[in-house]
């Protein structure tokens, strides 16, 4: 089996800088010939319809800006944020911005494998090049980069399948905004817009606050002061340092509420085990008008801090708390139980939807990052 050979990327491609024409002259600007900006090099392609500024034929030849052919790749060469050492496939003949470089290639380069290589190379091109606070890429060290090229055919398998892997995680990516947009609908849409169609009580008449202790041999979970969950070994480990009272940690079960006393921001701490919970809580259970995965999810939405609980906010010098009598008396949408748990299913299955398509893009980048260092 033949070697493949290692180039340099000056060895096979000529490098064009791109220009900007002065903001100052109207009359460079709103013309027909497309012009590229670095914020539009997003690691994939760029037809005519993704560009968003064009200049005049004046503009060109009053500016370092030239026109730079379809097929070639552009680099973003400057900024802080994730722009610089972006590239994309150009799909139509363009002019592009001073802080961008184009890479023309000859007929012996897929531009779909040198765009392959060159998203390889970003992070290190990225950890590499620091000038002060200006970052940016050299074109010296770019073109210094060595990668393997192999024959024409075989560039073009290798770029299509990491074109497919880049397909799955573009269309994963869409998806996961799209369900989103979909949890964002649902509260909206079925709970924000209708509180005020549903009858409304006060909370103590939707809830009922318990104050039992926690006993001996009992819960094997405890939510701490820090809302944190911990052992319940941990909890008594803590107890035993400190010489506190067992009996000093109200009692909290699966479906029921914790509301600080001493600062609040923005809901109520839902409790999904059987444990214990320092006394600076107020436990809130849920009666049988309330179905308690209804109230997690409303408790939680901005309709609730915004509008409900602002009603039993009161100011204190250095920060707000919840005054919890008057939160007690606040009157808050109580819907049908069998609609309140129909909404709680779909408030419930809208975010594990999320959860799901995300962990399925975490594993599709990971084989990629594989696939790519087989291939590359």
């Amino acid at each position: 089996m033949s070697k493949v050979p290692v180039v340099r990327l000056g060895d096979i491609a000529k490098v064009v800088s791109g220009g900007t024409p002065s903001r100052a002259n109207p009359a460079y600007w709103g013309g027909d010939i497309p012009w590229v900006k670095t914020a539009e090099i997003r690691n994939g392609r760029i037809a005519a319809a993704d560009i968003g500024e064009h200049i005049t034929e004046a503009g060109l030849k009053g500016s370092s800006a030239r026109i730079v052919p379809e097929g070639s790749i552009l680099m973003a060469m400057y900024g802080q944020g994730a722009t610089r050492g972006r590239v994309t496939v150009l799909d139509v003949d363009a002019a592009i911005s001073q802080n961008s470089v184009a890479f023309v290639l000859g007929g012996s380069v897929c531009g779909d494998y040198l765009f392959q290589v060159l998203r390889g190379f970003y992070t290190r091109l990225r950890s590499r090049h620091n000038a002060g606070s200006l970052e940016f890429l050299s074109t010296r060290t770019l073109l210094s980069l060595r990668f393997p090229l192999p024959p024409l055919p075989e560039q073009r398998r290798i770029a299509d399948i990491l074109a497919a892997w880049d397909l799955a995680i573009e269309n994963t990516e869409r998806l996961i905004g799209r369900k989103r947009d979909r949890c964002a609908w649902i509260q909206r849409e079925l709970v924000d817009r209708r509180c005020a169609e549903w009858p409304h009580c006060r909370v103590d008449s939707a809830f009922e606050v318990r104050t039992q202790r926690v006993t001996n041999g009992a819960e094997p979970l405890a939510v701490t002061q820090d809302r944190g969950v911990i052992p319940r070994r941990e909890l008594d480990r803590r107890i035993a340092a400190s010489d506190e009272s067992l009996a000093t940690y109200k009692q909290i079960r699966p479906g029921e509420f914790a509301v600080s006393l001493r600062s609040f921001e923005g809901g109520i701490e839902y409790s999904e085990f059987d444990g214990g919970i320092s006394a600076a809580y107020t436990v809130l259970a849920p009666r049988e008008s309330a179905d308690p995965e209804f109230y997690r999810y409303f408790f939680k939405s901005n309709m609730f801090v915004g509008r409900y609980l602002a009603e039993s906010v009161i100011g204190i010098r250095d920060g707000k708390q919840v005054d919890i009598p008057g939160m007690l008396t606040t009157r808050i949408p109580v819907p049908p139980l069998d609609e309140q748990r129909r909404i709680a299913v779909l408030l419930r299955q809208a975010p594990r939807d999320v959860d799901l398509q995300t962990r399925l893009l975490r594993l599709l980048q990971a084989e990629s990052r594989w696939v790519r260092g087989v291939l590359l």
